[in-house]
């Protein structure tokens, strides 16, 4: 945390006439690696997807762990409202969750927050862009996925049918749960997967971003293990790629960005029939 100290007029001095010593070679340190990518995808006009990102990584020895603020919506509406939805969506919960948890943390000595903490802080961050969509974008709405990473921690909120995963070798486990009219039925028994890939109201939606009232809000709490990956996607991805696809693409890509681009492909190779937008991050020890 050197350089809070500095910018707080926290200096260390010396009244040693000994000359300093000679520089240490820097020590490798935890960080995130990131990838991102998104495309309108082949029929749609617009991208209605939102991504939003914000990481740091922390000098010294009481350096925090590495941080990562990982925010998808996907927006829906006529004229241009869904875009709007999503932006605006994914702003506010940055901005909440930057002031109320990242800037405090920087100059606290406090070190560690109670999980309950923060879930209550994502969900009141997602509250705060739900109000805000409600009442500045008449007529649309947006899912909301965000991921608050530290270390390799993962605090997720989510909203909607946008999806969160942990990428293993041969495995892809969904953390989320989508929020549309057709996964209920599945739940109920009312309809069979195969079914709900065909229904015509797949994209229907019983939960998202711009309702009125208070919005429930999913919150899950995962450790990424070592060589696994943390996978943001909107439905323009997961709809239009096989699992074993996703999974072959994301560990076998030489980077994270190579990885998202490639995701990105596969989707429109598909057909394209939405906006596509992939967020892979990766806890990395140096």
């Amino acid at each position: 945390m050197q350089l809070i100290r500095s910018l707080l007029g926290v200096r260390k001095t010396s009244t040693s006439p000994n000359p300093p010593s000679p520089p240490v070679a820097a020590t490798a340190r935890p960080r995130l690696k990131v990838g991102w990518a998104t495309d309108v995808g082949e029929v749609r006009r617009h991208n209605e997807d939102a991504a939003l990102i914000i990481t740091a990584t922390h000098d010294g020895d009481d350096a925090l762990p590495p941080f990562g603020l990982f925010v998808l919506a996907d927006g829906m509406g006529g004229h241009q409202a869904g875009e709007v939805a999503s932006s605006l969506a994914a702003r506010i919960v940055a901005h909440r969750i930057m002031h109320q948890f990242y800037l405090p943390t920087l100059v606290s000595n406090e070190r560690g927050t109670e999980q309950p903490a923060l879930k209550e802080m994502l969900v009141d961050a997602v509250r705060a862009a739900n109000r805000a969509v409600a009442d500045q974008v008449p007529g649309g709405g947006t899912t909301l996925t965000c991921a608050l990473v530290l270390g390799p921690r993962a605090y997720v909120a989510h909203v909607g049918d946008s999806r969160a995963y942990i990428v293993t070798e041969g495995k892809l486990d969904q953390i989320t749960h989508d929020h549309s009219l057709v996964d209920r039925l599945v739940e109920l028994g009312q309809l069979t997967r195969e079914e709900a890939a065909i229904h015509p109201q797949k994209n229907v939606l019983y939960r998202a971003v711009g309702q009125k009232g208070v919005l429930e809000v999913d919150t899950y709490i995962r450790t990424i293990p070592q060589g696994g990956r943390l996978l943001l996607c909107s439905d323009g991805l997961w709809s239009m790629v096989s699992e074993a696809e996703m999974i072959h693409i994301v560990t076998t890509s030489y980077s994270l960005q190579a990885a998202c681009e490639g995701l990105v492909t596969a989707a429109n190779q598909a057909g394209g029939r939405d906006n596509i937008t992939a967020i892979l991050v990766e806890p990395s020890p140096n």
